[in-house]
């Protein structure tokens, strides 16, 4: 399956297919459910452009690895690149608003937590980063009052608020700017609240994004 960007109606967005910057710990409950910590600075980590894939299509997962846990979270498409820039550089920057997922090998994960190594071999597999189609930004009412919902077999997974991140979106992206450049074209993957689990081949999956779309989908295995 070849990974093109596309708006909430299914065209294409003319924009280049770069990597995926995310951010760790932007919740505070999922923080309390992981028992982890809250990190000082936002915890920051990558995924390649091979890990992008649609949401509206099946969502695979490995079943060699251990569990592949959902992370639901609020995805934003850049237009341009930002660099050391300003919050209303970011906003200038922004092509539009969805939702993804970032898909997690929890056990890889939790062993590579013990042995203090990076987690890519967790979270930047192919096809971990399913996301929907983007919303333009002109259409969106404000990114710190954005609802999200998963829903897995018809039980409500997790539901996210973006007013509860601990790093709201534009501040967020603009620190993400004066670590390393944002390119034209990146997506940006920006937190999960709590509810993370398994996802199983032949899950049923409800993706709402509140006032914009919703999209139902499956799991399969790899």
């Amino acid at each position: 399956m070849t990974y093109l960007h596309k708006d909430n109606q299914g065209s294409p967005i003319s924009l280049p297919v770069n990597k995926v910057v995310c951010i760790g710990r932007n919740y505070l409950d999922h923080i309390q459910e992981m028992n982890s910590t809250v990190s000082e600075a936002p915890l920051l980590f990558m995924k390649p452009k091979a890990a992008l894939c649609h949401l509206d299509e099946a969502i695979q997962v490995p079943t060699d690895k251990g569990e592949c846990h959902n992370e639901l979270e609020v995805s934003i498409l850049l237009k341009s690149p930002l660099k050391n820039a300003t919050e209303a550089e970011v906003l200038n920057a922004i092509w539009g608003v969805g939702v993804g997922l970032d898909l997690t090998l929890r056990d890889v994960q939790a062993a590579l937590k013990a042995q203090g190594q990076p987690w890519e071999r967790a979270k930047s597999f192919d096809y971990s980063a399913p996301v929907s189609g983007f919303v333009p930004l002109g259409e969106m009412e404000d990114l710190n009052d954005l609802h999200f919902t998963l829903t897995i077999n018809g039980e409500v997974r997790q539901q996210g608020h973006t007013a509860m991140m601990l790093h709201k979106i534009v501040p967020l992206l603009a620190h993400m700017s004066e670590v390393f450049t944002l390119d034209s074209g990146d997506v940006i993957l920006t937190g999960t609240p709590k509810g993370v689990g398994p996802l199983l081949p032949g899950d049923n999956v409800d993706v709402e994004f509140t006032g914009y779309f919703s999209i139902q989908t499956k799991v399969v295995g790899e």
